[in-house]
């Protein structure tokens, strides 16, 4: 006896299922792909606290890092209203409030539930430095103050420092070569190359207080407490790099006052710099409070001098002239000047050279170009070949030149990476499938289910 029309529905339907739930569980059974989810990108905050201005930068980069260094890029730079904070000496607390401004600014581009893995660094320059020599008790006192509010905040705080010069430079240079893309660089196959070491930049750094010159000479470098070294990019670079504290353009205009006076004691001062005509009135006692000034008042002056300008050029840089040792260096093909050795140079330099544009320094324009002049001719001995090697910027590619990014470079190597998330995916149209045939499988077996319930039970 043959199958009932009801028998063969229901056996149809269960060959279905069957047939159904078969092909789903081999689509089960397809391959997933690993999928690498995006990283989460990590904060850092630098203050870079010089002689004449304070300046925040809020640096971000992916978690994964490459190479063990961060690809940091720049997503904020804050200037702090007010002076340097080696200005504050009288009210110290305010060097501290004064940061405040910049410091909200940077919270708010920064995700909450990342404030506290953020670190935030002070690193106070050549100014701090000066004012460590003339009253460490003083300066002190700031630092104090620079901590008390900055440690107050929600970001993971790690300290107010005095920077080396050596450090000031180097981080300088790491600044200036990973802005022009000469440590790494995105090929257009989308991988991170490194390029090759002949197109390193060297570094010129002229601030208020000091100057710093850094850079990857043809040969070794003799002195070694000039050298400094680090890894980045799974690379090992080493630098020459020097700092020359009273160097910088305020002290430098202060010591060329000091000298004028000292060379002609006198109630009025004529200076070569300034245009001729041009007269303003001075403090005598001030112009010899800096540790870069180590000479007394001559006797008998009053305590405001008149400086009359006499527009001078050539006498204007014999008295800059004045400033430097040239003769500790004569004969030697290793040393720049004061008796200071220097490899000779190799390559292109990026010279950072921001001085204020106010009015009230037009006056000292003269000063400081002819001043700029002798230190790159005479000092570090650009000659007229290797001049065209020298190019002024603020920027490097986008960022701006100082040594806060490679300080922030330099410390993303001892951050942990996050490894990227993982996860195992196939593709839309198996998913799709899966989806279809479970479906398919389940409208068959409930089908089933009824047929043999009501069906056939008639």
């Amino acid at each position: 006896m043959g199958l009932s029309r009801k028998e063969q529905v229901f056996l149809a339907i269960l060959g279905a299922s069957g047939v159904s739930g078969l092909t789903a569980l081999i689509l089960l059974l397809v391959e997933a792909t690993s999928v690498l989810l995006p990283t989460d990108i990590k904060f850092g905050i630098v203050f870079d606290a010089g002689s004449s201005h304070t300046s925040l930068f809020l640096y971000q980069w992916p978690a994964d890092k490459e190479n063990g260094t961060g690809v940091v890029s720049q997503a904020l730079a804050c200037q702090v209203e007010g002076p340097g904070i080696s200005s504050y000496t009288s009210d110290p607390a305010q060097a501290g409030e004064s940061l405040r401004g910049c410091l909200e600014e940077a919270l708010v581009l920064i995700p909450e539930a990342q404030h506290r893995k953020t670190p935030m660094f002070l690193g106070a320059t050549a100014g701090m430095r000066l004012l460590r020599q003339k009253n460490s008790s003083q300066a002190r006192d700031i630092f104090a103050a620079v901590t008390q509010v900055l440690g107050r905040s929600p970001v993971d705080f790690w300290g107010a420092e005095l920077l080396a010069g050596q450090d000031e430079g180097a981080f300088g240079w790491i600044t200036v070569n990973y802005g022009l893309g000469t440590l790494v660089k995105y090929s257009f196959t989308g991988e991170w190359i490194q390029p090759p070491e002949e197109t390193l930049v060297g570094a010129l750094d002229m601030g208020g207080a000091s100057t710093q010159i850094t850079f990857v000479p043809g040969g070794p470098i003799l002195d070694k407490s000039t050298q400094a070294d680090f890894r980045l990019y799974g690379s090992n670079y080493s630098v020459y790099t020097h700092s020359y504290l009273c160097f910088g353009r305020d002290q430098m205009l202060s010591r060329l006052l000091v000298g004028l006076v000292q060379s002609r004691p006198a109630a009025l001062i004529r200076h070569p710099c300034y245009l001729s005509g041009y007269q303003t009135t001075l403090a005598l006692a001030p112009l010899y409070e800096s540790p870069c000034v180590h000479t007394t008042p001559p006797p008998s002056l009053p305590q405001n001098l008149t400086v009359e300008g006499t527009g001078n050029p050539g006498a204007c840089v014999s008295a800059i002239r004045e400033l430097f040792n040239f003769s500790s260096c004569q004969g030697r093909e290793d040393c720049a000047f004061d008796g200071i050795y220097q490899p000779p140079l190799q390559g292109k330099f990026y010279v950072e050279a921001s001085y204020p544009g106010q009015d009230r320094w037009l006056r000292d324009y003269c000063a400081s170009g002819l001043y700029i002049l002798t230190l790159l001719h005479e000092g570090y001995r650009f000659s007229e070949e290797t001049w065209p090697s020298l190019e002024f910027r603020k920027q490097a590619g986008g960022v701006d030149i100082g040594w806060t990014l490679g300080y922030m470079l330099n410390l993303t190597g001892m951050i942990p990476a996050d490894a990227p998330a993982q996860l195992w995916a196939v593709s839309y149209g198996v998913w799709v499938a899966k989806v279809v045939f479970m479906v398919l499988t389940l409208v068959a077996v409930v089908g089933a289910a009824l047929v043999q319930l009501f069906w056939l039970q008639d």
